[in-house]
């Protein structure tokens, strides 16, 4: 059967049509909480189509941890006798992690993702369980800051962890960036923590 030139291309087209239809969101797939029946807007496609799983579960996450990390920072800045060198940490720590949880949940509303979508977090993540943050919350002066030193550091190892994850699978050049940010900034607070420790 012939067919003609302009025939072919048409059925070229369509058949392009239908696979990009059927194409994942990115290279993981589809996302976890992801409207795939959002408007089909140039700038809505976007938003979503730079954005994979890990972009995704990284960032839902992220804001989990990020919040356990404020409320060990508020625990401690609500103690008597502590270390100066530990509050001023304490407060960075809520100054740079405070503002990174509402771009964390600007991003998922920009991908169509429920920040619920993450699942629970365990201790293996760094995450604090409620006897360790009861501890925290027990302690005064010098065991509180020696107590807030150990637990934060465990805390950012596991972000770092989560971080590390995020630049080998996630595809979001914004999530890349800011776990590449993590790695470096909590890197170095591991660093200053385990000093400030040996000082205690």
């Amino acid at each position: 059967m012939k067919i003609s030139t302009a025939a072919a291309a048409a059925l070229l087209l369509a058949g392009g049509i239908a696979l990009a239809g059927c194409a994942p969101t990115g290279s993981g797939g589809s996302m976890p909480g992801m409207d795939h029946s959002a408007s089909d807007a140039p700038a809505s496609e976007s938003s979503a189509s730079d954005a994979n799983d890990a972009d995704a579960m990284f960032a839902t996450m992220m804001i989990v941890h990020h919040e356990q990390a404020v409320e060990m920072s508020d625990l401690v800045l609500g103690e008597e006798g502590v270390d100066p060198r530990v509050i001023d940490l304490a407060e960075r720590i809520k100054a740079a992690q405070s503002p990174e949880i509402e771009q964390l949940r600007g991003w998922l509303d920009d991908w169509g993702v429920s920040a619920e979508s993450g699942g629970q977090m365990d201790h293996g993540d760094g995450m604090m369980t409620a006897d360790d943050l009861a501890a925290l919350e027990d302690a005064t002066g010098a065991e509180a800051s020696r107590l807030f030193l150990e637990q934060m550091i465990v805390h950012h190892e596991g972000a770092i962890d989560m971080a590390e994850s995020q630049l080998a699978d996630g595809q979001n050049p914004d999530a890349v960036a800011l776990a590449q940010s993590i790695v470096d900034a909590q890197g170095a607070e591991i660093a200053e923590m385990k000093e400030l420790l040996s000082t205690l």
